[in-house]
C-alpha cells in the first residue's frame, strides 16, 4: 500500500462543482482527480525546472560549431525538408 497523507482542502463552491462535474466524466473520485491534476502540475514545474538548469550549462558556441561543421548523412527518404 502507498503511503498517504491527508490534507484539509478549501476551494471556493463552484470550483468544486467543476472539479466534481469533470471528475464525474473521467470516472474518477474527486479525490483522486485533485490528486492527478496535483501531480500533473508538479511535473510540469519540475520539467521547467530541469529544462532551465539544462540551459543555463548550455555552450552556444559548441552548439554553433556543431551546427556549421560539414559532413554527416543526407536526410533518409521522407526526411527531406519541404521546398
Amino acid at each position: 500500500m502507498k503511503e498517504t497523507s491527508t490534507y484539509p482542502l478549501r476551494l471556493p463552491k463552484s470550483l468544486k462543482a467543476a472539479v466534481e462535474r469533470l471528475a464525474k466524466q473521467e470516472g474518477t473520485s474527486l479525490n483522486q482527480f485533485v490528486a492527478m491534476a496535483v501531480a500533473e502540475k508538479v511535473s510540469a514545474l519540475d520539467t521547467a525546472q530541469y529544462f532551465q538548469e539544462r540551459r543555463q550549462r548550455a555552450d552556444p558556441e559548441a552548439f554553433a560549431r556543431i551546427m556549421a561543421r560539414e559532413g554527416g548523412e543526407p536526410p533518409r527518404e521522407g526526411d527531406e525538408l519541404p521546398d
